[in-house]
């Protein structure tokens, strides 16, 4: 770019041109994205979001939340390690930990960041990571910026996991998947997975953001519907956002590793902490979540419903095994009118187009609340089947 001094070089007006060009090939493509601002009375029915559980709103969570803000103020005000840690962020640390069965928990101010320093910091000399094809953004990004070697696995393969072990005896590795796959809402084989890592003494890190909440004993995830919880050799990561309603993300797992967190892991020492009402808001959420059975034996009745309604309507749907449900769509054009069509008529779905997905295809993402009165999910389910290309 032309500096200062008025040098040759790129000028302002070229950079600015060439990202035009780049918008106007991606609106060829049909991968234009724009931002849909809701209002506080917004009446959609959503089956975009993650509140899974219909917490959000929930009268205790936002009681909670309304409390800690009275008491604490608006933010945080520093980063944990200066003065952002609260009563609150040790209250709800403490229960996830419980929850979840490790040794400790700790909330980061989301979960992309929980993603990132986790990586990093189970990342040592030659240390080999086996990642799965289909892992979310934040993984892929950790991966990386962890300067580690990663290996991509084919989705959900475990002989292509033990095979990647295999070539690297001796060498520190990780194995690194998302528990319920955040596109197609497929659940990993984590208890083979984990029976692979630990013949070739790895580390295994499960996401389990999409099914925290929702699936395992009193809702604790997949990790622990598998049998892992608290196994030395696994990590767990989550966001607060989805079931429980809120925001942040946690890393837990061996007192050993969180203490490793505190001490050395840059996503955590140099961020500001979650704002200490959104802890007590996802701490009342939690406590729901345990005692919520009710609601995830409705979310699965809706699961089945939207699956068996959508299939029949001759559309090509996944089988998923906790609460996102994938729709296949021709491409990219098509996904992004067959959304627009069902914002049109009131309903909110996902809609996602390369370079979100990992394997080209564009596909609407529905995600089920069994927060949504019955009768708008239904109607929701016709209206998506109605506007379909």
């Amino acid at each position: 770019m032309t500096g200062a001094d008025g040098g040759e070089g790129v000028t302002v007006a070229d950079w600015l041109a060439a990202l035009d060009r780049r918008a106007q090939l991606r609106a060829k493509a049909g991968l234009t994205r724009r931002l849909h601002p809701r209002p506080a009375d917004d009446r959609m029915t959503d089956l975009a979001g993650n509140d899974y559980l219909g917490l959000a709103t929930h009268p205790e969570v936002t009681a909670a939340a309304t409390a800690a803000l009275s008491a604490y103020g608006l933010g945080a005000t520093g980063s944990r390690l200066v003065r952002g840690s609260t009563d609150a962020h040790e209250a709800l640390e403490d229960e996830l930990a419980q929850w979840l069965g490790t040794d400790r928990a700790l909330v980061f101010s989301s979960g992309y960041l929980a993603n990132l320093g986790a990586l990093r910091a189970l990342v040592q000399p030659r240390t080999l990571l086996v990642s799965d094809a289909h892992n979310h953004a934040s993984l892929i990004d950790g991966c990386r910026i962890s300067g580690a070697e990663t290996v991509v696995s084919a989705h959900a393969d475990v002989t292509a996991v033990a095979a990647a072990l295999a070539v690297a005896p001796g060498r520190p590795a990780v194995v690194v998947t998302e528990s319920v796959f955040s596109v197609d809402g497929d659940l990993a084989p984590l208890a083979e997975l984990h029976a692979v890592a630990r013949r070739y003494g790895a580390l295994l890190l499960v996401d389990d953001a999409h099914a925290l909440g929702v699936t395992g004993p009193s809702g604790a995830g997949a990790v622990a519907a598998a049998g892992l919880a608290g196994e030395p050799d696994v990590v767990v990561t989550a966001t607060l956002s989805k079931a429980l309603g809120g925001a942040g993300g946690v890393v837990a797992g061996p007192a050993e590793f969180v203490r490793h967190l505190v001490e050395t892991g840059r996503t955590f020492i140099f961020d500001t902490a979650l704002p200490p009402a959104v802890a007590a808001g996802v701490h009342a959420a939690l406590r729901l979540a345990r005692a919520g059975d009710d609601m995830r034996a409705e979310l699965a009745d809706r699961v089945a419903l939207a699956v068996g309604r959508l299939g029949a309507a001759g559309l090509a749907v996944s089988a998923p095994d906790a609460a996102v449900i994938s729709v296949a769509a021709p491409g990219p054009e098509a996904a992004t009118a067959w959304a627009a069509d069902c914002r049109d008529r009131g309903v909110a779905v996902g809609c996602f187009r390369p370079p979100s997905t990992p394997d080209s295809r564009s596909r609407l993402r529905l995600t089920v609340s069994a927060g949504v009165p019955r009768v708008d999910f239904e109607r929701a389910l016709d209206v998506i089947v109605e506007c379909a290309p």
